[in-house]
Order: C-alpha cells, then sequence, then structure tokens
C-alpha cells in the first residue's frame, strides 16, 4: 500500500505547487507586466478614495444618474464574489416579474419618454455585472438624466457620445458606454 501512497503524494504536492503556486505567480507577474491596470482591477480613484471599476458595474438608482444594467448577484447588487448568471427562461414568471418592475422604475423615473425601452435596461448580462450599457440605452436615459441636473441635454449627448466606446479592434462585441465612468464625467461636470 505505502508503494501507491507515498509517490501518490509526492505528485499531489507537485502539482500542487505548479498549480497552487507557481503558475498563478507566473501568470500574475505576466499581467501586471503587460497590463497593470487591468491586473490591479482597473479602480478608479479620488484623494485616495476608490470610487469604483470600470471593470464591475455600479449601482446606481439616483434619477440624476445613468442606470447600468440589472445585476443578477443579488441580494447585494453587483457582488463579484457571486457572480453569476441568472439562468432564467424566458418564460419563467421570477424574469417577467424583473423585467416588468425595471420597466415600471424607468417609466416612473421618466414619465415623458414614450420611447422602447432598449433590452440591456431591464434584462441582467450573463455575469451579472456588467458595467456597460448600450448607446441605444444611453440614449434613452439622456433626457431624464439632463432634466434633473438642470443641464442641456446637448451636453449629456456630447457626454455619451465621448465615452461611447467602438467594437474591440472594430469587430469583437458591440459599441457600449461605460456607466461608471459617464456618471463621474456628469459629477465632473455639474
Amino acid at each position: 500500500m505505502s508503494n501507491v501512497f507515498k509517490p501518490a503524494l509526492l505528485l499531489f504536492l507537485l502539482l500542487s505547487l505548479i498549480t497552487g503556486l507557481a503558475y498563478p505567480a507566473l501568470v500574475t507577474l505576466v499581467s501586471m507586466a503587460t497590463m497593470p491596470e487591468q491586473a490591479s482591477g482597473s479602480v478608479i480613484t479620488d484623494d485616495g478614495k476608490i470610487l469604483g471599476s470600470t471593470l464591475v458595474g455600479q449601482n446606481f438608482s439616483d434619477p440624476k444618474y445613468f442606470w447600468g444594467r440589472l445585476s443578477a448577484t443579488g441580494p447585494y447588487a453587483y457582488n463579484g464574489a457571486v457572480s453569476s448568471g441568472s439562468n432564467l427562461g424566458p418564460l419563467n414568471p421570477v424574469l417577467t416579474d424583473n423585467i416588468t418592475a425595471r420597466m415600471d422604475a424607468l417609466r416612473l423615473a421618466d414619465p415623458e419618454n414614450t420611447a422602447p425601452i432598449p433590452v440591456d435596461l431591464v434584462t441582467a448580462s450573463g455575469s451579472g455585472l456588467d458595467p456597460h450599457i448600450s448607446p441605444a440605452a444611453a440614449a434613452y436615459q439622456a433626457a431624464r438624466v439632463a432634466r434633473v441636473r438642470g443641464i442641456a441635454q446637448s451636453s449629456v449627448d456630447a457626454l455619451v457620445a465621448q465615452y461611447t466606446e467602438d467594437r474591440q479592434l472594430g469587430i469583437f462585441g458591440e459599441p457600449r458606454v461605460n456607466v461608471l465612468q459617464l456618471n463621474l464625467a456628469l459629477d465632473a461636470l455639474h
């Protein structure tokens, strides 16, 4: 029995060192050397105070801010420790209830807006942590944000255009707007 146990234990320890220490250390060193901002979490700070990350959605519910996608990481919104998809099928009543509640909140915040609500404002992303919305979702909210802040909608539209990111490498993904960066720019403007 010890003829089998000793080699198994040694192999276990060797693989633990390689996969548990050496590989993560190598990946960390390479990522810190090649993309230090992303490897450090793309954290935005102001006078040493952490405001958020450009990689993880934030919970904005005040009408003076643009709202992001719904978070599927309940009960605490945008909690990276419990990131997962909602896994709710299109006929699931919970999905329907979530969509209806978000549509009601959007209409209550801006009753004058009769435009169709973009789908990304009423559904969660795959991870439940998406920091982006579509340009259409930003355009849908621009009048409300301008009105509540008491600024010209053209100023808000210009910020949306400034913070709209194109497809990655021109072909991957869709154009998108980082909600945190846009809201911070709004705060700096007014």
